[in-house]
């Protein structure tokens, strides 16, 4: 039972159970700290959590009140006790979204947010070009913050939640793609004979790119990979894996292919016709295709066609990371694993919280460092505009957006 000075007496030679966890006021009074909130995601296929008894600990170093909702960890291997342990109370969904500090993983729903207190402050991946979010967010009043905004700098790098849940996708889509590819990956010689290896053919080598070609590698796959980006052709080859070559032939080309800010740009259509017909030719000889293209605030572009699907190997699988903006193959059904001319197409739209404690690891690292820039030492909230990072995060602010709609400023 809780003691007088709210903290929990543990008997060691038995575990707490649940309904012994310290409930405690829902806000405290002191001055310069804060009260963070941790509520458990709501989204039927989300299992990360935004904080881990790891960044807990931390924040209770800091001196801030922190509240996890009961059973935020769960699915990611963090037990309501191992909060308690690290400095957190725990409590209901209405405590955590009523702290003044709201970390979560994916934006709130109407539920959720009717929930939270105005002049909040919401940290996630909140989706910056959902321009019909973002005014919900406003409208309550909310200093919304996404992380995946923030820009690919030096100084931005251990906030970027795109890289570190990128990496994680990319691992998992070669394990998901070996679960429904029917043979074997690494080449293997048996006294019944030998089993050739696996070819895997990687469209698209940023974060996920690069860790699904690292990934295949480490299981002994023959592995093929294509970026608009000539840059990356050193990491790609690095990594053990062939680059597959799309000549520029003109300067617009050349220039276009360096991408602005870390990210690729869309490419001239003559110059997509070449590398279609290249990746035609070289995914009719590959068993596994991962894609991993995307660019931000648009639908994903088209890498795979249903003729190229429909000339690969029977039994070939391809596994599309960009299933959730459109897919780059036309026949990828977001959500689902669907079987078209006989060639296994994986729709995951989330295949980080297939890897919930990791992905909840970094993620929560991530925005431990965030919060760096809007906590002052003194353990107050200092929002600084002037900063690039929070300015490229920040949404909006006391009602009022904090940039133009994403659908005018994407607009070509």
């Amino acid at each position: 039972m809780p003691t007088t000075s709210g903290k929990l007496h543990v008997d060691p030679n038995r575990a707490t159970p649940p309904t012994s966890l310290p409930r405690g006021p829902a806000h405290h009074n002191e001055e310069n700290t804060m009260h963070i909130g941790i509520p458990q995601e709501t989204r039927a296929d989300e299992t990360r959590v935004a904080a881990t008894p790891e960044t807990v600990k931390k924040y209770v170093a800091q001196g801030h009140q922190v509240t996890v909702q009961s059973g935020a960890g769960v699915a990611a291997a963090q037990p309501d006790e191992a909060y308690v342990a690290a400095g957190a109370r725990i409590g209901t969904a209405a405590e955590a979204l009523g702290a003044q500090i709201v970390l979560k993983v994916r934006s709130p729903d109407a539920t959720e947010l009717a929930q939270m207190r105005p002049g909040a402050v919401l940290v996630g991946m909140l989706d910056p070009f959902d321009d019909e979010n973002t005014a919900r967010l406003a409208a309550a009043d909310i200093s919304a913050f996404a992380l995946e905004a923030a820009p690919r700098t030096t100084r931005a790098q251990s906030m970027d939640v795109l890289s570190s849940q990128a990496n994680i996708a990319g691992y998992k889509a070669v394990m998901v793609a070996a679960n429904h590819y029917q043979r074997f990956m690494p080449m293997l010689m048996t006294a019944a004979g030998t089993v050739k290896a696996a070819r895997v053919l990687v469209l698209g080598a940023g974060v996920a790119g690069l860790q699904a070609i690292a990934t295949a590698k480490r299981l002994g796959a023959v592995i093929e990979a294509s970026d608009v980006r000539p840059a990356v052709k050193e990491q790609i080859e690095s990594l053990g894996a062939k680059f597959l070559d799309v000549p520029f032939l003109t300067d617009e080309e050349r220039e276009i292919a360096q991408g602005t800010g870390g990210y690729a740009r869309p490419m001239p259509p003559d110059w997509m016709r070449r590398q279609t017909e290249l990746v035609h030719e070289r995914a009719r000889q590959a068993d596994i295709v991962i894609t991993t293209a995307l660019i931000p605030g648009r639908r994903a572009p088209t890498l795979l066609s249903e003729d190229t699907v429909r000339a690969m190997k029977p039994g070939s699988v391809v596994v599309d990371l960009a299933a959730a903006q459109g897919g780059n193959c036309p026949l990828t059904e977001a959500d689902r694993v669907v079987v078209k001319h006989g060639i296994t197409l994986v729709g995951h739209t989330n295949l980080p919280a297939m890897v919930a404690a990791d992905a909840s690891a970094l993620y929560a690292r991530n925005v431990l460092d965030f919060l760096k820039l809007i906590i002052d030492k003194d353990g107050g909230l200092a929002i600084h505009r002037e900063d690039d990072i929070v300015a490229a995060c920040l949404l909006c602010q006391a009602g009022q957006l904090a940039r133009a709609p994403a659908a005018t400023s994407t607009a070509k």
